[in-house]
């Protein structure tokens, strides 16, 4: 039997009839179809096809060759779903014409993984997804999905988790199923906010697993009653979620690249070069890992009900530092600048190309933050540069950074700065509630 036989075989066996062909569009929502498992060879050699336009951010046409968006599946990837009996999850990469699309998020991220590759390295990340469960009540509005869920400091509640198990549950046994090796299930900070921890892998895998923990968070809150919600922040008075990277290199040897065991920070001085290129690009960088209006929300020097916000606002690193951008943790990088509603392929080849600019150009490093930034800034100290303020701060950084869009193509940066500007402006001509409190009555 030839490969395709032998998976399927396998597929079969385990009562596998259908194949579910997901990719992502370019705001990271997970898209596909179902196919046929019999045609396994047609879907991996050629790909299964999708109208381009109906795609966010393809950029493809309407009418010849490349308005086709196919879908290529990645064989490594199948495995069956306990959630769609019969069903096999598939990864795929974009293409159209028959070359890689310059467009497709995850082609994106594997041509940074390219250049990582040519020095001898792989970038490993651990990705810490938060989310919130939610509901709308009576009226309309959104909320904690769990009613009781009302402490002003709710981190590590084990009442909610109680409350919640079946889901948590759900997800443990699932996750585990699909070969996540997990770590952790805790309450963080917010009303209906979870944290789930899993173990690192290498950056693509890493990128594939998220998308496959969020589709699988999806499925079974709603069995459960409640929407899983990746919305950065919800609530104005608590604490937003987000998307840590934990990340670390490796040379050929498996050798960790940003360790340096004399250092008082542990840190080599590669890693500060990278440290220093996330810095260095952070406001363009903020358009791709926090790329929603909401985001900045969460990126704000915020009152929170709990008396505390791990928002990281200015532009600096430091040791075990949740008040900085960046923080350091046993010789590795904790890059606290994503969030949930991130294109996950996206944000780790940009950040990576700002990082190895860092490298490239031996970029130095400011001195390393040893306060809590947050009751500097209570203090009316002189504070460090801080991040965007918005959206639209954010893009017009990311649209004068030649360094990002260089490295992430022409193509992709037009088409996602043209979605975003749109989403932008349809925020700044909307009128809000906020406004109508403030101002209906008020001249």
């Amino acid at each position: 039997m030839n490969q395709y036989q032998t998976v399927m075989a396998d597929l079969k066996a385990k009562g596998i009839h259908s194949i579910l062909t997901q990719f992502c569009d370019l705001h990271g929502v997970a898209k596909g179809k179902l196919v046929p498992l019999g045609a396994l060879q047609e879907w991996v050699e050629y790909g299964a096809g999708f109208a381009g336009p109906s795609i966010w951010g393809t950029g493809l046409g309407r009418f010849g060759a490349r308005s086709e968006y196919y879908g290529r599946v990645q064989i490594d990837s199948l495995r069956p779903l306990p959630f769609m009996p019969g069903v096999a999850h598939a990864v795929c990469d974009g293409y159209a014409g028959g070359q890689p699309l310059e467009t497709c998020s995850r082609q994106l991220l594997k041509a940074q993984l390219g250049r990582l590759r040519a020095r001898g390295m792989t970038l490993w990340v651990g990705i810490e997804p938060e989310f919130f469960l939610l509901k709308q009540n009576v009226h309309g509005q959104w909320c904690s999905a769990d009613e009781q869920d009302q402490l002003d400091k709710p981190s590590y509640d084990l009442k909610a988790i109680y409350r919640n198990r079946d889901f948590l549950d759900d997800m443990r046994q699932t996750l585990t199923q699909l070969g996540f090796d997990l770590q952790q299930m805790d309450h963080e900070d917010a009303r209906g906010q979870y944290e789930i921890n899993y173990k690192f892998d290498e950056a693509l895998a890493a990128a594939d697993r998220f998308m496959l923990f969020k589709m699988t968070a999806h499925v079974l809150a709603e069995r459960h009653g409640s929407v899983f919600s990746c919305m950065p922040k919800p609530f104005a008075d608590a604490p937003g979620s987000g998307l840590h990277f934990h990340m670390s290199l490796t040379d050929a040897d498996g050798n960790a690249v940003f360790h340096a065991p004399d250092d008082a920070l542990l840190l080599s001085e590669h890693a500060y070069q990278f440290t220093a290129g996330l810095l260095h690009h952070a406001d363009a960088l903020s358009a791709l890992c926090a790329p929603t209006v909401n985001s900045f929300k969460r990126l704000a020097c915020s009152e929170s009900a709990s008396g505390t916000t791990w928002a990281p606002v200015w532009k600096t690193y430091g040791d075990n530092n949740r008040t900085c951008l960046v923080r350091s943790v046993a010789g590795r990088l904790e890059w606290r600048l994503p969030d949930p509603s991130c294109n996950v392929y996206v944000a780790i080849a940009a950040t990576l190309a700002a990082g190895l600019d860092g490298m490239d150009h031996q970029l130095e490093a400011p001195p390393a933050c040893h306060e809590d930034l947050y009751e500097r800034f209570s203090a009316g100290d002189l504070m460090p540069d801080r991040l965007p303020r918005d959206l639209g701060q954010a893009l017009g950084a990311l649209s004068r950074n030649n360094v990002l869009k260089d490295a992430l193509g022409s193509e992709f940066c037009a088409q996602f700065l043209a979605l975003k500007r749109h989403e932008w402006d349809d925020y700044c001509q909307s009128v809000s509630s906020w406004e109508f409190a403030r101002y209906a009555q008020a001249f």
